[in-house]
């Protein structure tokens, strides 16, 4: 509290005359801040009006206003100071003038002191950790207080708390706070003077910036197969830290993308859901709170399988150049390959072919196919490699081509009346128009009566029925496309028949068999030869037999000729014009009839005690084979036994022979001319078999198949009949009554239900 002026005493004055007077209640005040307070000043002059003013403590008429409120009536006049503050302190003057001019004064002493106040002290007050907090409480009064701290109930000096000091505007100040610094604060002011005290409690509150770590900085995924990420910031702070996720400068927000969890212990985790390739990149884990914030990049590195997002079909001319550009992305960037599908030829930048060349590797290949050949049409594969996977993507090379003919048969040959077709093949790209020329006339495509022309793609074909030799001769064929055009002249001639075979040869010749061999013609006259005309007959007789050829071999086999006979035979060569001309004739006599030759024998083991030899056949001398003369015996006897095989069989079965025993066989052929030479042969008959098994011990043990089906069946047969007779009896059903009423039926219709039971039951 200021103090202005010193304690006097109210002066009263009195005028000259001794009539005019002027006081004021009170002499001396003490008012606090904030306080009201009303002064009362009384003028008096005999008989007389006084008019009163008041003066503040600057020299200042007062004037009526919200604060400084005036009242005055006659000789009276009332000075209201409302709120006071600190300025208002000082002396107040009222003066009182009469009619004639004359003043006097009176004034007072007004003090204003300052009670113990504490202005805007806030709690709590908070602070961040580490820095040098100044706790603030505000407290004034006059005089100045006295100010002490208190922290858990203990007075906080510097001697006992370095880091502690009360700072000259009664502020507390705390070095390089720290959390446990943390808790409430007693502010307490005294003033001794008036024995007036007061105190407040501020809560001290320190703010920790945030920690943030991360157990994974980066990690790796592959899109486009549903994967999932998930990234973890762990924080710490105090107050506990708000975390933000951020992509790209923008705040993330929960989506079908993105999922936020928090857990205890400060993790904060962010899920990224189907992983796509724009999904990789950095991601910022923020932690913020009122002491300050921290960041921290997480990367995202998504790995995409190769795609290949360019290849199209290419046209080119031959003999030119064509570019192939394939172009694939992924993560990482894939390299590209070659492959020609025709041939699975890998290209690369090395290849051998200098005609293909390869630039490019890492995601984009170009190849470039100089020269262009047919041989080069076709499919080309585009693969895509990266340690992901792969991705093969194919396309077509087409060449466009001149038209090309694809034979070289240009020489046909007809007769007159016989139509021939002449085929002009074209292969062409794009299609090619065909037209036919005769003498540089064009062939309509109506054509005239003997020549026609049927078109389709890649063929045109001419359709000529010679009716005169004029019809014979050359013709064209054009073919024409928009790169280029070709002919080609095709020859009609006339056709004869063929010219006679050679070197007629006869093998093989038998009793009944011959057959003849001989060389084709030098000229088919033009017409492909049909076949072969083989003709034959005894020699000395007039009459030719006749044999054809199966198609154009030159083999004929003549059958049923006749035993020790001579026959000459000579060959003719047809095609569509007709029969040529006979070769040399040949002559040859069949053999004569003779015994036959041994026959070949395989055997084959039979069932049981007996073996199965098989006959087969050789040269039967000319007759058919009457009998098989079979001759055997064991190795350790010296008898023979026999056994007649008709002539017709292949077969002999040898039985019943002895077990583990060796055997000697001796077998002749028979015709009517007589007997052959023997063939002999061996066979070993085996050990008998053991029917038993090795570990029955009786002939009950180990029953075979065949008995536990038929006990099985006969089981059934047995269940079948007991069921049968118990419908008999007990419900009057069954096979048993069918056959009972039957046998019953025969008895007369006199005998009654209970004796055809009976008869039932008997027959049964």
């Amino acid at each position: 509290i200021l103090h202005i002026f010193d304690t006097e005493q109210v002066l009263f004055s009195l005028s000259i005359a001794g009539t005019l007077q002027v006081s004021i209640s009170l002499n001396k005040v003490e008012l606090s801040v904030g306080e009201s307070k009303f002064f009362i000043c009384t003028g008096t002059s005999i008989g007389e009006p006084v008019r009163l003013e008041w003066y503040n403590p600057q020299g200042e008429r007062i004037v009526s206003s919200k604060r400084m409120a005036l009242h005055t009536e006659s000789s009276r006049s009332k000075l209201i100071i409302y709120n006071a503050i600190i300025e208002d302190a000082g002396i107040y003057r009222c003066q009182a003038t009469d009619a004639d001019g004359h003043t006097e004064e009176a004034s007072v002493v007004l003090e204003i002191y300052q009670r113990l106040t504490f202005r805007d002290v806030q709690s709590p007050q908070e602070f961040r950790h580490g820095e040098t907090a100044e706790v603030v409480c505000d407290v004034i009064s006059s005089p100045v207080p006295l100010v002490v701290w208190y922290y858990q109930d203990r007075e906080i000096t510097e001697e006992h708390h370095s880091r502690f000091l009360v700072l000259a505007n009664n502020n507390l100040q705390i070095q390089q706070v720290t959390k446990a610094d943390e808790g409430v604060y007693r502010c307490e002011a005294s003033v001794e003077a008036r024995g007036e005290i007061d105190f407040v409690d501020i809560a001290v509150v320190v703010n920790v910036p945030p920690v943030l770590s991360v157990f994974q900085q980066s990690f790796n995924a592959t899109a486009d197969y549903q994967e999932s990420v998930t990234f973890t910031c762990i924080t710490s702070g105090s107050p506990d830290p708000v975390v933000t996720w951020l992509r790209k400068g923008q705040r993330l927000e929960p989506s079908d993308k993105y999922m936020f969890n928090r857990m205890e212990g400060g993790r904060s985790m962010l899920t990224i859901r189907n992983i796509r390739q724009s999904d990789g990149g950095s991601y910022t884990c923020n932690a913020d709170n009122k002491a300050g914030t921290q960041e921290r990049e997480l990367f995202l590195k998504v790995f995409v399988a190769p795609h290949i997002t360019q290849l199209k079909n290419v046209t080119a001319v031959e003999g030119s150049v064509a570019m192939i550009s394939c172009m694939a992305d992924g993560e990482p960037l894939p390299d590209v390959s070659w492959r020609r599908a025709s041939d699975s030829l890998s290209l690369h930048p090395q290849s051998h072919d200098v005609r293909f060349d390869v630039r490019g590797r890492h995601g984009k290949s170009v190849l470039t196919i100089s020269g262009i050949r047919l041989s080069d049409l076709g499919r080309f594969d585009c693969e895509a490699l990266s340690r992901i996977g792969g991705h093969q993507k194919s396309m077509f090379l087409d060449i466009e081509h001149i038209p090309k003919f694809l034979t070289n048969h240009t020489i046909y040959y007809s007769w007159e009346g016989n139509p021939v077709n002449i085929s002009c093949d074209v292969m062409s790209n794009p299609p090619a128009t065909m037209l036919w020329r005769r003498e540089r006339f064009t062939i309509s495509a109506e054509g005239a009566a003997n020549i026609r022309v049927h078109t389709a793609e890649g063929k045109s074909v001419l359709e000529v029925t010679p009716m005169s030799d004029r019809d014979f001769g050359r013709y064209n064929c054009t073919a024409r496309n928009n790169i280029g055009m070709r002919y080609q002249e095709f020859i009609l001639a006339q056709a004869d028949v063929p010219s006679n075979p050679y070197s007629v040869r006869l093998s093989a010749v038998s009793q009944r068999l011959a057959t003849v061999t001989f060389m084709k013609p030098d000229s088919h006259g033009g017409v492909p030869i049909s076949y072969y005309l083989v003709q034959y007959k005894e020699f000395g007789l007039q009459d030719w037999r006749d044999v054809k050829s199966h198609s154009v071999q030159t083999t004929v086999v003549l059958t049923g000729l006749e035993p020790n006979t001579t026959y000459e035979v000579r060959v003719a060569a047809v095609n569509g014009k007709g029969q040529g001309e006979f070769s040399h004739t040949e002559a040859f006599q069949t053999l004569p009839i003779r015994e036959p030759s041994p026959p070949a024998v395989h055997g084959q083991r039979g069932m049981g005690k007996a073996y199965r030899l098989g006959l087969v056949k050789q040269d039967d001398g000319g007759m058919p084979i009457v009998e098989y003369i079979v001759k055997y015996k064991t190795d350790k006897e010296e008898q023979w036994m026999t056994k007649l095989v008709p002539g017709a069989n292949d077969f002999a079965i040898l039985q019943p022979l002895q077990w583990n025993t060796r055997y000697e066989v001796e077998i002749t052929a028979r015709n009517v001319k007589g007997l052959s030479e023997p063939t002999f042969y061996q066979f070993f008959m085996p050990q008998e078999p053991d029917i038993t098994g090795p570990n029955d011990i009786s002939p009950s043990n180990g029953l075979g198949l065949g008995t536990v089906v038929g006990l099985g069946l006969g089981g059934l047969l047995l269940l079948l009949v007991v069921v049968d007779v118990s419908c008999f009896f007990l419900r009057h059903c069954g096979l048993l009554m069918c056959i009972t009423r039957t046998l019953c039926s025969k008895k007369t219709a006199t005998s009654g239900k209970g004796k055809d039971m009976e008869e039932g039951k008997a027959a049964y």
